[in-house]
């Protein structure tokens, strides 16, 4: 795929994937921020097939997009503002594109939308209520990667370990990962119930993320499926693809 470049709100030079030609729809990656990713493991080829121009971008930190040196490079919301110089430079109005992603990318998504953005139509895949409008900072990622920045060096067959593989596939460093992080904000449970823009959230069956339909039920208009698969298998489930397609092509 060709690699198409933008400029983040503070100057920032940042990229997006683009598969297909129809009605553009954003879409959003998960943490680790790599769009590429979406194309070969997600729904996003599924979805192009079917008539849509789909535009991925890589998170700021991530794949081909710069990577600021400290965290003054990452300010609060620092994601949903590059999101917003993404619609801007492409010169998107109201209603002339869809937006969606999956995991962080849905959150990212949720963010614009209480910030402004427009989308005929939104995806929020693979998140739920608690991590959309709960405290951004903690868990598992945070925690882990607070040690590693720290020095920490993790037994190689233990938990730590492999939650730290399985961050580190899409190569960004973990600083830069941590400072993602610490950027994120909040979406308050007011803000949600005044999104209006008609949204469908998808979540899989065994995701532990179970308080996605308590978020689809706060959201002005929309509904709410589930769809085969853990937190990570239910990204490539024919499924999520199947219904994301249903949902955007419906009269």
């Amino acid at each position: 795929m060709v690699v198409h470049r933008f400029t983040g709100f503070d100057g920032t030079p940042l990229a997006w994937h683009e598969i297909g030609a129809g009605r553009p729809l954003i879409f959003l990656p998960g943490f680790g921020g790599v769009g590429s990713f979406m194309v070969e493991y997600g729904p996003v080829a599924a979805i192009a097939e079917h008539g849509f121009r789909v535009l991925v971008p890589d998170s700021r930190g991530s794949g081909e997009s710069a990577a600021p040196d400290d965290s003054t490079g990452y300010p609060a919301d620092v994601l949903a503002d590059d999101g917003l110089a993404l619609v801007a430079h492409l010169g998107f109005g109201d209603g002339e594109y869809d937006l969606g992603g999956y995991s962080l990318g849905a959150r990212i998504a949720v963010r614009m939308l209480a910030r402004g953005a427009r989308p005929g139509r939104a995806i929020v895949a693979g998140q739920g209520l608690a991590k959309v409008s709960g405290p951004q900072r903690g868990g598992e990622n945070h925690r882990v990667l607070t040690a590693l920045v720290g020095g920490v060096v993790f037994e190689p067959d233990s938990p730590d370990a492999r939650v730290v593989r399985a961050l580190s596939m899409a190569g960004t460093p973990p600083r830069t990962l941590l400072s993602v992080l610490d950027s994120l904000v909040p979406t308050s449970e007011a803000d949600l119930r005044r999104i209006i823009v008609p949204a469908l959230v998808a979540i899989g069956d065994r995701d532990d993320r179970g308080d996605a339909d308590q978020l689809a039920a706060l959201l002005g208009d929309a509904r709410f499926v589930r769809v085969p698969g853990d937190h990570g298998s239910a990204l490539a489930a024919p499924e999520l693809a199947a219904a994301i397609v249903a949902f955007l092509t419906e009269a």
